[in-house]
């Protein structure tokens, strides 16, 4: 029922920064969200989630640089991806789960019920 449209990716130099945005729609209650991220030929990992209460969490390869958020006046989550590296590049996927636990935000993929098409993010050296 959920349906998310992840936007915002493009291509930086390292030190660079760029925001991702993920239009959500057709939602429910208790809405946990995240951010999750494939590379070519590697699995996909967590980067930064946040539960229906606002507690946010980080992989430790981001934290400090990237900023997950909501902004629930335009139904959109946010990923603000400061001081970028080569080894940020990779498909970036927003995920939800709705009839979530209040201050959960896990960073596993099997716990995300509901995901995008992607948005490419490349960083050059």
């Amino acid at each position: 029922q959920v349906q998310l449209v992840e936007s915002g990716g493009g291509s930086v130099q390292a030190g660079g920064s760029l925001t991702l945005s993920c239009s959500v729609s057709g939602y429910g209650y208790y809405v946990r969200m995240a951010w999750f991220r494939q590379a070519p030929g590697k699995e996909r990992e967590g980067v930064a989630a946040i539960a229906p209460n606002g507690l946010t969490c980080y992989a430790d390869a981001v934290k400090g640089r990237f900023t997950i958020s909501r902004d629930n006046a335009k139904n959109t989550l946010l990923l603000q991806m400061n001081d970028l590296k080569p080894d940020d590049t990779a498909l970036y996927y927003c995920a939800a789960k709705d009839w979530s636990l209040s201050g959960d935000c896990p960073l596993i993929n099997r716990l995300y019920s509901n995901w995008g098409q992607g948005t490419q993010v490349t960083v050059s050296s």
